[in-house]
């Protein structure tokens, strides 16, 4: 009996080894790169001017992921300015550390690195990254960022036979981000850019693929202004994904896609063996700008030719109008084998809500931009950092209220308090008579409602309580207003920023703090190891 119960316990501990074993080798695979960030000339409008370069490459290089995988991303700074990136659209689940924005991060400092540690948690879809400090982002320091689906995970749609990402950017001929930089701070108004790039480039570029096959392709609006329009002649588009949701399948022969935002559609290549001209023209801008790449028939022949396919131009109601058309896939699963339907967003009381106004004005005589009459200004301690090691005087919670009101603009340091867990509806508000575009880090919410005039509470019977797609950036149409509903169950410190560069540049962003009193590795993460301190946070002895 004894020896029975000794060979038991010796069964049962080597199991547990066994298992033990198994969840170490399962974790998810790491991914691991070195980015050296640099000045380079390039010319993407035919004549030489600086860029910002990664690892030499304009655009930066492409990550291509797996759902859950971890990116190591050792980034080493060799400009003559603090850099940082950002990951846009990544959650960032516990560890808003590494979120790459100055309200998290100190920056990285010239001639020097840090390196970002960061999983792509229970995501999918189509992404992007790009440098976050000053106005860098303009010229260049941006890429594409893929996390496809687990093998285990089925997808709503055939295999496609190709995959394609184009990342479509304003760009400007004559002006570095230092340049653009020195005319807002001096109170100018950021120039219509003078042109669009696909890929870095204004011309030439070839997409290449087999009549009757079905390609996919990426499209990222990375630009800094301007909203585009995406479209390929001859050939009608379905919409699969936006922002990490799968959408239900609709056709289309032109799509919007306003600024930061992503979309991934199905092409079948089912016209006849010649080139074919893809067009990204801009929204909402005179004169109106437009690029042109080809998506090239194997066996062709024939260089791309014909007038251009016609896009819309300045149609508010045209664009407002395929918003709404844009709708989740209740059945499909996501990053997790649960349908994407399974949250019943509709069905949860609201919270809080949240209007929030933006606008431009003066202060002492240059323009801002604001955001319920405050003009962000960042802190030289990150708020991640003030916040964790309690140091005061960084920012105030009550800086900013939760609704406009009327009175004169001021500088501030924005933070809005919200309990872990609470479900919020957002509305934008936006009286000027310019596009706007809105985003929040650590989070999805669903694009609910768009409208003219002046939201108030009874347009809540316009909102799509039951398949509005959840995304992370949202347009808000000139005087007009977008309504949002998100759950914060992602603790951390979350930037709520124009994606209008100089409109961020000059203070129409935010943050969110979503907290509470819990300190548990199950909801927020330690700082890492390697966090840099800077400001009024000094490294604990």
């Amino acid at each position: 009996m004894k020896q029975t119960n000794l060979l038991l316990c010796k069964l049962f501990i080597g199991t547990l080894f066994w298992l033990g074993s198994v969840l170490v080798n399962a974790e998810d695979p790491y991914m691991f790169y070195t980015w050296t960030v640099t000045y380079g000339t390039r010319s993407p409008l035919g004549v030489p001017q600086q860029v910002i370069l990664i690892n030499g490459q304009f655009p930066g290089p492409a990550i291509e992921a797996v759902t859950n995988n971890n990116i190591v991303v050792n980034l080493i700074n060799k400009l003559d300015e603090p850099f940082l990136i950002t990951w846009n659209g990544v959650k960032q689940r516990r560890t808003s550390w590494q979120d790459g924005v100055l309200g998290t991060n100190c920056p990285i400092q010239p001639n020097s690195n840090w390196t970002y540690q960061f999983q792509l948690k229970d995501q999918i879809g189509t992404y992007t990254y790009f440098a976050s400090t000053s106005m860098h982002r303009a010229s260049g320091a941006f890429g594409a960022l893929n996390i496809n689906q687990r093998a285990v995970i089925t997808t709503p749609y055939p295999t496609p036979d190709g995959d394609f990402t184009l990342l479509v950017s304003d760009w400007f001929s004559n002006m570095t981000h230092k340049d653009l930089r020195k005319g807002l701070d001096e109170g100018s108004v950021l120039p219509l850019p003078d042109a669009l790039l696909i890929n870095g480039v204004s011309k030439g570029l070839i997409f290449t693929g087999q009549q009757g096959k079905t390609y996919k392709f990426r499209v990222s609006n990375v630009g800094i202004a301007t909203s585009i329009n995406f479209r390929i002649q001859n050939h009608t588009m379905s919409l699969i994904e936006v922002e990490g949701a799968h959408t239900l399948q609709e056709s289309y022969e032109s799509l919007d896609v306003h600024v930061g935002q992503s979309m991934t559609v199905l092409v079948t290549l089912k016209a006849s063996v010649r080139d074919y001209f893809i067009v990204a023209s801009t929204r909402f801008t005179k004169p109106v700008l437009t690029t042109t790449a080809s998506l090239r028939y194997q066996g062709s022949k024939n260089a791309a030719y014909g007038p251009l396919p016609i896009g819309p131009t300045y149609h508010i109601h045209w664009s407002m109008k395929q918003a709404r058309t844009i709708r989740m896939n209740l059945t499909a699963n996501a990053a997790r084998p649960n349908p994407q339907g399974s949250f019943h967003y509709g069905t949860i009381p609201i919270n809080r809500t949240l209007v929030l106004a933006n606008a431009a004005t003066l202060i002492y005589g240059k323009l801002r931009y604001t955001v319920n009459r405050i003009s962000y200004i960042n802190p030289t301690t990150p708020l991640k950092l003030a916040d964790w090691y309690n140091i005061s005087g960084v920012f105030d919670l009550k800086t900013i209220i939760s609704t406009p009101t009327t009175g004169p603009a001021h500088f501030g340091t924005s933070v809005i308090d919200v309990e872990l867990h609470e479900f919020v509806e957002i509305v934008f508000q936006n009286d000027e008579r310019s596009i706007q575009s809105w985003h929040m880090d650590g989070t999805s919410a669903y694009a609910v409602g768009y409208g003219s005039g002046t939201w108030n509470v009874t347009m809540r019977k316009r909102y799509n309580l039951v398949d509005a797609v959840p995304r992370h950036t949202f347009q808000v149409y000139p005087l007009s207003w977008t309504s949002i509903l998100v759950s914060l169950d992602n603790k951390g410190m979350w930037n709520l920023r124009s994606q209008i560069w100089s409109r961020r540049y000059l203070g129409q962003e935010l943050y969110v703090r979503v907290w509470n009193d819990e300190k548990s590795p199950y909801t927020e993460a330690e700082p890492p190891l390697n966090v840099l301190y800077c400001g009024k946070a000094k490294r604990p002895l």
